[in-house]
């Protein structure tokens, strides 16, 4: 018989009754207020021709594809430099060494502390950067920042006997680091970099406020015209369900990855041969069966 490993008592049949209710319920109201949401966007007009005819002209649609394109161009740049940056400083708090330890986790903490916006407008304003590196620098110094401790804590989250092991065996402490609790704490890294990734994707909208051409500065020049009585509204409909998308698509990516590296060939158990009859001790002869 299966024992069960619940924490909680299994709900009776009650229970169970009482939790459909409290479903039926929720979706209920979850519906009504959607059916309110759409009523309220139809008795203002926001799916009148009018407001919807920009999306068909082919210059709003390149300006859309274009400002697509530039908010993909910053994320790339930014999320590779944020990794790279996260795992030099956590690096640089997990060194032995106050010299090295101590100036990163001050940068780790300033930087964790500072308003991206903050940031972006001082690359732009006092250091007079081109709206793409000031928008890439914000974004790059701060979640590389919340990526470095990311990885220290994933590294923490290895059980200490696997580092004390291999400390045993010899192996230096990048050895150690590399070989051996670097692969083990990327699967329990992963979800929280995809989370961080996801909004490094969500702040490249701040480039609109440097006039960085990305996504949302295109739905804005949009949203703010007044030949289409202002199509606020439509513009969100559009934008967002794209930011949406992409965000699933890094946590697809994520969940890939991960089933991917359970299924990768160095984690796969290998096949071992039985063991035969062989030299007990050393000089010895192999033994043979007795003779009848």
């Amino acid at each position: 018989m299966t024992r069960a490993t619940a924490l909680y008592d299994v709900p009776g049949p009650r229970t169970r009754q009482r939790h459909l209710i409290y479903g039926v319920l929720s979706t209920l109201v979850i519906l009504a207020l959607l059916g309110w949401i759409v009523h309220l966007l139809f008795r203002t007009g926001q799916f009148t021709s009018t407001k919807w005819m920009p999306f068909e002209y082919k210059g709003i649609q390149e300006l859309l594809l274009r400002g697509l394109g530039n908010t993909l161009k910053a994320f790339a740049i930014a999320g590779a430099l944020s990794v790279a940056l996260g795992g030099v400083l956590a690096l640089g708090r997990l060194s032995d060494h106050r010299w090295v330890r101590w100036p990163a986790t001050a940068v780790v903490e300033f930087f964790r502390a500072m308003p991206v916006l903050v940031m972006i407008f001082f690359v732009f304003v006092a250091l007079k950067a081109q709206p793409l590196p000031a928008l890439v620098t914000g974004l790059t110094l701060y979640n590389g920042s919340v990526l470095a401790e990311v990885f220290r804590s994933g590294v923490h989250s290895v059980e200490r006997g696997q580092g004390e092991a291999a400390f045993a065996l010899g192996m230096r402490k990048t050895q150690v680091m590399t070989h051996v609790l670097a692969p083990q704490a990327v699967r329990a890294m992963l979800p929280a970099i995809i989370s961080q990734l996801v909004v490094a994707l969500k702040d490249t909208s701040l480039g609109y406020l440097i006039t960085y051409e990305e996504f949302l500065h295109a739905g804005k020049l949009i949203a703010s015209n007044l030949d289409y009585d202002l199509p606020f509204i439509p513009v969100v409909m559009v934008i967002s369900p794209i930011y949406i998308g992409m965000c699933m698509l890094l946590s697809w990516f994520a969940g890939w990855v991960s089933r991917r590296e359970r299924h990768s060939p160095k984690t796969d158990a290998v096949d071992v041969a039985a063991a035969e009859p062989g030299t007990l001790l050393p000089g010895g002869e192999t033994p043979t069966a007795p003779r009848p």
